[in-house]
């Protein structure tokens, strides 16, 4: 007990030099991670840029739900109207990937 008594402001001192040591080190990481996701964000929007427009997605995701109906109508077994809608989606679709 006359140990932490006599030295009871240097021990404070210390364990606050500490604190503030850490407290600095963990502003620093954190500001280069701020630094690298921006720098990942960056470089993952101009690889979409480059990929994908807006036009292209929309021409994918319509060619995919084409695709999907022609599946559910293959499922179901129905005739002639069928048959016709099929061809029709074929026709659709490759006048969609023909304007790419």
């Amino acid at each position: 007990m006359k140990f932490i008594d006599q030295h009871f402001t240097k021990i404070i001192i210390i364990i606050l030099v500490i604190a503030f040591i850490q407290t600095c080190t963990i502003s620093r990481k954190s500001s280069s991670l701020e630094k690298q996701s921006k720098i990942t964000n960056a470089r993952l929007d101009s690889i979409q840029a480059i990929l994908f427009t807006k036009n292209d997605i929309a021409k994918l995701i319509e060619i995919e739900g084409l695709k999907s109906e022609k599946r559910m109508i293959q499922s179901t077994d129905r005739k002639i109207f069928d048959v016709n809608r099929q061809a029709e989606i074929d026709k659709e679709i490759k006048k969609i990937e023909s304007t790419k």
